[in-house]
């Protein structure tokens, strides 16, 4: 469904954040990327979705070149791809409704939704997304009266407003306490039951082991891991080593009994 073929990007201040990062994604999977910040995890999603350009490498999609796609095209692509931010990226001062249906432009009339005149089957639907996720009743709060689970929440919702194939979702949970991330992931966890794939940038390890179907590991843009659900529970220590290095292993260590 995904292919990912010698993805590199460099940055225009020589900073080189992907390097060759080739791998697949399976419709229904629950692929984690794991890593520490800088690892180049939050620009590989990006680049999937073109949000940032990739400097060479191909991400195919059901057989079509994103890279390659011109806007008409890569509009169409971005609808089933839709996209879940750390910090949210709501419109704060906005009702929950109005960042909901923002997930819809991808289909809307652009002189409609300049005025954010959406039709009432996409009032339905957005109502709909936020049931899905356990909030509708906040519908007509404003963004910024929820707490930060419930921002996630809407986060999703907006995301499902495109009817998207696959979610992506860049470090979904780092802004949250452990209770809340178990959450988030769990709502995610039910869509990948529901037939959404699901391709996540994570930290915390205790919730790699629980939710993940395959894990891959980022280290300075490289590829330096990659195992199944079973794999990653029985980590070695070395294995360990190879993704986060000697010091952050007992950081991730603390991490995982903690949380645990």
């Amino acid at each position: 469904m995904l292919e990912i073929r010698n993805l590199t990007k460099i940055y225009d201040d020589g900073t080189v954040a992907l390097k060759n990062v080739s791998f697949t994604v399976e419709q229904g999977e629950f692929l984690i990327i794991i890593g520490l910040s800088g690892s180049g995890k939050s620009t590989l999603l990006r680049c999937i979705n073109r949000l940032i350009d990739p400097t060479e490498g191909q991400i195919i999609w059901d057989g079509v070149d994103i890279t390659a796609a011109e806007s008409a095209e890569l509009r169409t692509v971005r609808r089933q791809i839709g996209m879940i931010f750390q910090h949210f990226n709501l419109v704060k001062r906005s009702s929950v409704m109005t960042n909901v249906l923002a997930g819809r432009l991808g289909y809307a009339d652009p002189w409609q939704s300049l005025w954010h005149r959406f039709s009432p089957q996409d009032r339905e639907l957005a109502i709909k997304a936020l049931g899905r996720v356990g909030i509708s009743d906040q519908a007509n709060k404003r963004a910024d009266e929820l707490s930060g689970g419930q921002q996630q929440r809407v986060g999703i919702a907006r995301a499902l407003m495109q009817e998207p194939r696959m979610i992506l979702a860049d470090e979904p949970v780092a802004s949250l306490d452990p209770v809340l991330a178990h959450t988030i992931l769990g709502d995610l966890d039910q869509l990948n039951k529901e037939g959404m794939t699901i391709l996540c940038s994570l930290h915390y390890l205790d919730l790699v082991q629980r939710y993940a179907s395959r894990v891959i590991g980022l280290k300075d843009g490289e590829i330096v891991y990659r195992g199944s659900r079973a794999d990653i529970r029985a980590m070695t220590d070395e294995q360990f080593k190879q993704v986060y290095g000697a010091e952050a292993i007992r950081v991730a260590a603390g991490l995982e009994g903690s949380l645990g």
